[in-house]
């Protein structure tokens, strides 16, 4: 290339010290080219994968790794998550695009690579213009010689444009953005109520037992009882151990004085405070609130603001400083002020007053001692686990355990929806599931500090609860079934009036009238699937929708309301649609086309160059 115009000696200091940043970025693990007479790890289309690029690749790959994990990352770690493999398929990948890129005679020129060149910044000085001897420096230091990199830097250019060719032709029509709009910005007007037993002028009779029967038998799955575990358990918890410990006087005192900002507060208030520039602001603005012309709000929005911004929370009377004293002899919903302020005079408006607490220490040492008694029972516990262990090691049964130690001994019947007493740790959740009859018991923590182990005795699977247990529960089932029913036969026979125009008030049905919702809108009242319900209903329709408790929710369907494509909400969410579906579209386009090139360029490897940079980076 053209040799430029020699630098003065006073950007050198710099420029070597960029070098030494280059020189990593170039050379890396490759700068010594492993010591070894091989120089590269394989062939595709005629291109080498060089050594020096896959050993860089890996220590590059590897650096990511250990910045997303946030450690030191090994490389049979590395090996383990595939990081050699997916290293070697990137290079792979290059090199076939660089070998189609040679096949259609596609490079920039001289002049081309002249300007890529001088605008490398590692290769400028300190006025901005290309630095000749940084760039001599680097390269030879990279291990390069200058027509080497300066063909990496033809091939780097030719792979762009061919990728760019490739996905630029990808088009997106407009209609996918609009039909998603559609979908998510359309919304409903509508009309619902709720409709149970007492809208009818006559309830449903109670079933009969026989009734019952049949429909436990009918829906026999609502009735089964869950699979469940039989289960020995000797624990302990701090809670156990409470009356066990002893707690001293001087730990209560010194606890209490710990937390005497707690249990001894000074009078506070609940403060919003608006700052102005100076005090012919702040008292142009505080009569424009003592002659009603604004209000607190009002001063704020001008501002700018919003309550948010202006609001102090509870604050004592020295924190506010010179304006406490105005503050505190205000009411509740006064303004005080102007008074000065860090941020400039300012008014102050009161929204609650906070009195002071005092709790003496005779009325704090019940929660005190119960405090100082869980932590040290925690501490007795954890002293016990190793002498636990050592027993059930020895080969103690858990009811020698419990015999031997402050450990207790109970059973559950437990099953995956257990949640009381044992069941409600999920340390003891998770053991008792996977638990098998073969395993001896062992120690597990409990997340209070407590401790267990278990033995599986057995295991029931699932079966129907027997009829007089849940005679009630079907009782109240089949009731509800009938009642839904029931108001489905009263709302059927009053729907060709609900369509011709009568309103849901016209026969005493309290009606809730709902505009411009959306499908991701909530109605509280009803179903989880209401509104997926609702926006498959056409204008006009009328819907019933049972609750599963006997209640009928019933809605109408006023209007189907389409999202406006011109809104400037909606413009900018079709355009960010446009473009992540083009983006992804050209990414799987280019991921085709790359595969296509390695089947048309088959890679060539030398396991053997391969296993010599593992060795290395062992």
């Amino acid at each position: 290339m053209a040799e430029e115009k020699p630098k003065g000696k006073t950007s050198k200091t710099l420029v070597w010290i960029l070098m030494a940043m280059l020189i990593l970025g170039l050379g890396g693990f490759g700068v010594t080219n492993l010591g070894g007479t091989i120089r590269s790890v394989g062939d595709v289309g005629g291109k080498d994968i060089s050594v020096d690029d896959y050993a860089r690749g890996l220590q590059e790959e590897m650096s990511a790794y250990q910045a997303q994990i946030g450690q030191p990352l090994t490389f049979a770690q590395a090996q383990m998550f595939g990081v050699d493999r997916a290293v070697l398929s990137r290079l792979v990948t290059t090199r076939a695009l660089d070998a189609e890129t040679t096949r259609m005679g596609l490079s920039i020129g001289d002049e081309n690579l002249r300007r890529e060149l001088l605008n490398i910044s590692a290769f400028q000085g300190l006025d901005g213009e290309f630095d000749r001897d940084a760039y001599n420096f680097a390269i030879e230091q990279a291990g390069m010689s200058e027509s080497a990199f300066e063909d990496s830097v033809r091939e780097e250019t030719a792979r762009s444009l061919l990728q760019g060719a490739v996905v630029s032709g990808i088009n997106i029509s407009g209609s996918y953005a609009a039909t998603v709009i559609d979908f998510i910005a359309e919304d409903r007007d509508f009309t619902w109520t709720k409709l149970s037993a007492d809208t009818l002028e006559t309830r449903v009779a109670t079933p009969s037992e026989a009734d019952a029967r049949a429909h436990y038998d009918a829906n026999i799955d609502a009735y089964m009882l869950p699979a469940t575990r039989q289960i020995t358990y000797a624990y302990v918890t701090p809670t156990l151990l409470l009356d066990t410990v002893e707690v001293d006087e001087d730990a209560l005192r010194e606890l209490y004085e710990e937390r005497n900002a707690q249990y001894n507060q000074p009078e506070r208030r609940l403060v919003e405070r608006l700052a102005f520039a100076d005090d012919a602001a702040a008292e142009t603005a505080l009569g424009q609130l003592r002659n009603g012309e604004t209000s607190f709000e009002g001063l704020v929005e001008a501002r700018g603001l919003v309550l948010a911004d202006v609001d102090l929370g509870d604050v004592t009377k020295a924190e506010l400083g010179d304006a406490g004293e105005a503050v505190f002899l205000s009411p509740v919903g006064a303004v005080a002020g102007p008074a000065p302020t860090t941020l400039g005079p300012a008014i102050f408006r009161v929204n609650g007053i906070l009195p002071a607490r005092a709790t003496n220490y005779e009325d704090a040492q019940p929660e005190l001692r119960e405090d100082l008694a869980i932590d040290r029972a925690r501490r007795v516990i954890e002293s016990q686990v190793e002498t636990v262990d050592d027993l059930l090691a020895g080969g103690a049964t858990l009811e020698e355990l419990a015999d031997e130690t402050d450990l207790q001994l109970a059973t559950i019947d437990w099953h995956v929806g257990a949640s009381d007493e044992i069941a409600g740790y999920e340390g003891f959740r998770e053991a008792a599931a996977i638990a098998t009859l073969e395993d001896f018991p062992q120690v597990e923590a409990l997340e209070d500090g407590g401790m267990f182990a278990l033995r599986l005795e057995g295991e029931t699977e699932s079966a129907p609860a027997p009829f007089a247990d849940v005679q009630d529960a079907a009782i109240a089932a089949l009731t509800s079934e009938r009642t839904a029913a029931a108001l489905g036969e009263l709302v059927s026979s009053l729907e060709a009036e609900m369509k011709a125009g009568a309103h849901f008030t016209s026969f005493g049905f309290d009606a809730n009238e709902e505009v411009d919702m959306d499908r991701a809108d909530f109605v509280p009242g009803t179903t989880a699937d209401f509104m997926t319900q609702v926006f498959e209903m056409a204008e006009g329709d009328v819907l019933q929708i049972p609750t599963g408790d006997g209640d009928l929710l019933v809605v109408q369907l006023q209007a189907i309301n389409a999202p406006d494509h011109a809104d400037a909400q909606n413009v900018a969410i079709a355009a960010q649609i446009d473009q992540q579906l083009a983006g992804g579209i050209s990414q799987d386009v280019f991921q085709i086309y790359a595969e296509a090139l390695r089947v048309l360029y088959p890679a060539q490897i030398d396991q053997q160059a391969i296993n010599g940079v593992h060795a290395q980076m062992q």
